[in-house]
């Protein structure tokens, strides 16, 4: 079903890259949202008053503050497709993000006022009235908010949006908290016990765990994240796809929101090779990075040493000598300028960036003990640089 509305409301549905097909998406999800979780308000609130229940009109309270996050997403989709401008050189993606994060308020205000009126009904239980119809009706709520979370992964999942992820979570909290109050009034028509307040706490703190989730999953990308292993291989590999660069490190992404980025990237280069050939080279992949991988990439040049074996043989050793230090750590931009005294060694050093101080200071003077004894020449001057990919999940 969800494929056939795809097909039928969005134009040119495929074609998920460009800006204005994911805001047809975000938009259509919107709409989408809102009517189903209007739908739900008014028959719970009704089911609600008919039982007494603090936990279904709580949930269906619950299902309004979803249409509300449906509008919120609305709005934050139509503003994130604006082009940008002088003062936002690289658009208005970012408000997704902000629209996301304004959602996952929403949703802990909710479950904690829902914790508040559960409270008070342990404390002054009221009572219930059973009656299957409204059962039947929560069952059949349950299997919208379910289609309507499953709907709005598939589309998030399509455009890569923060928001549909979101609308995502709080659709499957909805159908635990629905379930478990279906589940307190067949306990209470079984039992003619009433735990429709306890189970309103736990419903409440559900609700509130999925709003701080979906928090934690928005401020990610708007405080600055780690580059994605994936994205990581996919533009080394493609910046090393050229002929005349022989490798690639520094690599450092910027995220402006989905499908807007820029990286910049160090890529070596031999240096016997004429300057304004390399230059060249690097051009056209900054261009073709643009076209192919709809990235904005800056790229910095560095001149390495390919021939000069006595140089080659400094840096291997070196290289091994870290890798016995720390296998974590690795060497680049490595050059040696010969002194009357001493020789330099001149290079940057790679540090996991989750090590303390005190070992990002340590493991530099530890390589340069261990160097400087093999030649007491070599004088080491070293710079300290970090890995900013995310480690993959094991």
């Amino acid at each position: 079903m969800t494929e056939f509305l795809i097909r039928h409301f969005i134009k040119d549905y495929q074609d998920v890259e460009k800006i204005s097909v994911r805001t047809a998406y975000g938009v259509f999800a919107s709409i989408v949202g809102i009517f189903c979780n209007v739908l739900l308000f008014i028959v719970k609130f009704i089911v609600g008053l008919v039982l007494h229940s603090v936990s279904v009109t709580a949930d269906a309270f619950n299902n309004l503050s979803d249409a509300g996050s449906s509008v919120i997403s609305f709005v934050g989709v139509k503003m994130a497709e604006k082009p940008a401008d002088k003062d936002h050189p690289f658009g208005h993606g970012r408000i997704e993000y902000i629209a996301a994060l304004v959602v996952s308020f929403l949703v802990l205000e909710v479950g904690f006022t829902f914790l508040k009126d559960s409270i008070g009904k342990i404390m002054s239980p009221e009572a219930m009235n059973f009656q299957a119809v409204s059962v039947v009706i929560l069952l059949l709520s349950i299997a919208v908010k379910l289609w309507l979370g499953l709907f709005n992964r598939k589309l998030g999942e399509k455009i890569d949006s923060k928001v549909m992820m979101a609308v995502f979570t709080d659709s499957m909290g909805d159908v635990v908290t629905t379930g478990a109050t279906v589940v307190s009034i067949l306990f209470f028509a079984v039992t003619g016990i009433n735990i429709d307040g306890f189970v309103g706490v736990g419903v409440a703190l559900v609700v509130m765990w999925a709003g701080v989730g979906i928090a934690r999953d928005t401020l990610e990308p708007l405080i600055g994240e780690a580059i994605d292993p994936e994205v990581y291989r996919e533009i080394k590999a493609f910046v090393e796809s050229y002929d005349g660069i022989e490798g690639t490190h520094d690599l450092i992404v910027h995220n402006y929101g989905p499908g807007r980025s820029m990286a910049s990237i160090h890529a070596e280069v031999p240096n016997d090779t004429d300057i304004e050939e390399s230059h060249e080279i690097i051009d056209r992949i900054e261009r073709d990075a643009a076209k192919k991988l709809d990235l904005f990439l800056v790229i910095h040049m560095d001149p390495v040493e390919m021939k000069d074996q006595k140089v080659l043989g400094i840096r291997d050793k070196a290289s091994e000598i870290l890798r016995e230090l720390d296998p974590a750590c690795t060497i680049h931009d490595f050059r040696v300028v010969h002194g009357e005294h001493q020789i330099n060694l001149i290079f940057d050093m790679v540090i996991p960036i989750e090590y303390d101080e005190k070992k990002r200071k340590e493991l530099p003077l530890l390589l340069e003990e261990r160097i400087k004894a093999v030649d007491p020449r070599y004088e080491c001057v070293i710079t300290v640089d970090y890995d900013y990919v995310a480690k993959e999940d094991e």
